[in-house]
């Protein structure tokens, strides 16, 4: 999944992470133009995967 399939299914995305990790915070989550990899820093420290685990986990959603 790249970042512009991302971007246009991120709110069904954001959903979808937070029913299976319900540690996962709306700031977090915070999807802004620009700011992929700042988000999937977030969501590697706070999982405690990959950045490539990660982009994975988001894809098979």
């Amino acid at each position: 999944m790249n970042n512009q399939e991302i971007k246009g299914n991120w709110n069904e995305l954001k959903g979808k992470l937070k029913q299976k990790y319900a540690d996962l915070t709306d700031d977090d989550l915070l999807y802004a133009e620009g700011k992929e990899d700042e988000m999937l820093g977030k969501l590697e420290q706070k999982l405690g995967k990959s950045k490539e685990e990660v982009k994975k986990m988001i894809s098979e959603l």
